[in-house]
């Protein structure tokens, strides 16, 4: 499972922190065997319920907000450098485990993606930082998963989850035009 998940998305070997890149392999690990997909599967998911048909898919998504989040991130911390410190490697880590709880919130029946029971009774960045929590992340990265979505509306928030915030709206936003 790990081989194809770290070719499916490479962005897992950015962090340089061994133990911190180990953990968030873990927790994308715990969650695809905790909804039961495979790797693949991530090929075929949505990264979102709300858009029919959905135009990317979850690794995509993922990869997209990575990117999008990194690229910010290190723009932000050259214009203000010790103004604005930023942890590239926490902040990478949150932005691959932003969405991981969908993998427990999602469920396939009949070659559909539908909410699962857990689903819906919990959105993803609460299953996500469960599954963060339990994998031993440190406090700033479950904060990441925990305010990314509307559920962070109000909160006060790290610099880093801001980035991913917004990250993730412009890879959502401009599909939903």
């Amino acid at each position: 499972m790990r081989e194809k998940l770290l070719e499916l998305i490479p962005e897992f070997n950015l962090i340089a922190d061994a133990g911190l890149r180990e953990k968030t392999i873990q927790v994308f690990e715990r969650a695809l065997k905790n909804g039961g997909w495979t790797p693949d599967d991530l090929l075929r998911m949505p990264f979102t319920l709300l858009l029919a048909p959905c135009p990317a898919n979850m690794v995509e998504h993922v990869r997209g907000v990575v990117q999008v989040t990194r690229a910010s991130g290190e723009a932000l911390h050259a214009l203000y450098a010790d103004r604005m410190p930023i942890d590239m490697d926490l902040l990478t880590s949150g932005a691959l485990l932003h969405d991981v709880g969908k993998l427990v919130e999602y469920a396939e029946e009949g070659g559909e993606f539908v909410k699962s029971k857990h689903g819906k009774m919990l959105r993803h960045p609460f299953s996500g930082v469960g599954l963060g929590y339990d994998a031993g992340l440190p406090d700033e990265v479950l904060h990441m998963i925990a305010v990314h979505a509307k559920e962070g509306t109000g909160a006060r928030v790290l610099a880093e989850a801001m980035i991913i915030h917004h990250a993730d709206f412009m890879n959502f936003e401009p599909f939903h035009l």
